[in-house]
């Protein structure tokens, strides 16, 4: 009697569960998967690992990892953490040597990514996410756009009044024209020589600013100061040797924001650039399965979540809910975000004949 219970018992429960539960090779498929990409994981679990190269901090990282090891315990995350040009130029190296590299590119740099894409290096992958993903972030179901981050004007709360803050482009140039003995050696951006993001950034600026130019002479007027880390601008506006930022990434100037009362962050009305960290599969990944579980995890409503609410990325997805969200920004700055489109748009001054045209007029421009 007590077997028959037993046995009912353990029907029921067999009954209860969705089919994809009931067969251990099925038994992590996502909800709305097709059947088959239980191959996928199957092939994620014999591969053992995923190579990750980012330019996302580790930090921040930390708690997609962790979620991701938790739905894949089989699947082992190499994480990577480099800036941008660096781990461009590692990626490439590598790949021309033959040897070991990235399973997956995930950088903030825009263009860079799309350059390798483009250049051949990209898998074709239509990942069971890509639906909810803006078409503007899905280059050719090889490069993915996954977060939705704004630039920010960044500024010391204690020695910059908010009156003072510009709040348009125009504003800003005019602040550092009028206020120059003030902010003289004060200001700080990205050094885009030496950070992609700087330069994607800065260029993109170029297409939507009609005064780009009187903005970087004033730039130049007024001696900014440039660096090729977000951490180290945001330390420097924090202690009073920068008194205002510009183009920094607006959420690790939040996450700062949220423990440091020097803080200010402030974003433009005429227009604000948005930025995605773009991600693809290696096309000659060693571990190409377990690539594709971390593209597909990383686009999910599960990734996203923790994208937005614990990562503070800002999710990209519009149905995932919370401050750090492109729907909530949307409603903060409505039309006046612009997105950077995941596309060989981004290109035009990779050309080098372009870019060193581009560099050279940026550094007349803003000569001291």
């Amino acid at each position: 009697m007590l077997h028959k219970r037993r046995l009912s018992v353990a029907l029921s429960l067999a009954l209860a569960l969705p089919a994809a539960f009931t067969n251990t090779a099925f038994a992590q498929v996502p909800a709305g998967y097709p059947a088959d990409y239980a191959k996928i994981i199957d092939g994620a679990k014999k591969e053992g690992k995923v190579v990750i190269y980012s330019t996302t901090d580790s930090k921040a990282a930390e708690s997609l990892i962790k979620d991701f090891g938790t739905l894949y315990p089989g699947v082992k995350v190499e994480y990577n953490d480099m800036n941008s040009t660096e781990a461009y130029n590692r990626f490439i190296s590598e790949a021309a040597a033959g040897g070991a590299t990235a399973d997956v590119m995930w950088s903030s740099s825009m263009d860079l990514q799309l350059k390798l894409a483009s250049d051949g290096y990209g898998l074709t992958y239509k990942s069971p996410e890509a639906a909810a993903v803006p078409d503007w972030a899905n280059w050719k179901e090889t490069a993915y756009g996954t977060t939705f981050e704004p630039t920010a004007i960044v500024y010391n709360k204690r020695l910059v009044p908010e009156a003072e803050v510009p709040t348009t482009h125009a504003e800003f140039t005019q602040l550092l024209i009028s206020k120059q003995e003030k902010f003289k050696n004060k200001v700080t951006t990205y050094d885009i020589e030496k950070s992609g993001v700087g330069f994607s950034l800065i260029t993109y600026d170029l297409k939507l600013n009609p005064q780009f130019w009187d903005f970087a002479r004033a730039m130049g007027g007024v001696a900014a100061r440039v660096q090729s880390s977000t951490g180290t601008m945001l330390e420097r506006i924090s202690s009073g040797e920068n008194l205002i930022g510009y183009n920094i990434l607006g959420p690790y100037a939040l996450i700062r924001a949220k423990k440091d009362p020097s803080i200010g962050i402030a974003f433009t009305k005429d227009y604000n650039l948005v930025l995605s960290r773009v991600l693809f599969i290696n096309k000659s990944a060693k571990n190409t399965n377990a690539a594709k579980l971390w593209l597909d995890y990383i686009l999910s409503k599960r990734g996203q979540t923790i994208i937005a609410n614990d990562a503070q990325l800002f999710a990209i997805r519009g149905d995932v809910t919370g401050a750090t969200t492109s729907a909530e920004l949307s409603k903060q700055l409505g039309a006046a975000l612009k997105p950077m489109p995941v596309s060989t748009e981004l290109l035009e001054y990779l050309d080098q004949t372009k870019r060193l045209a581009f560099l050279k007029q940026w550094k007349e421009a803003t000569k001291k």
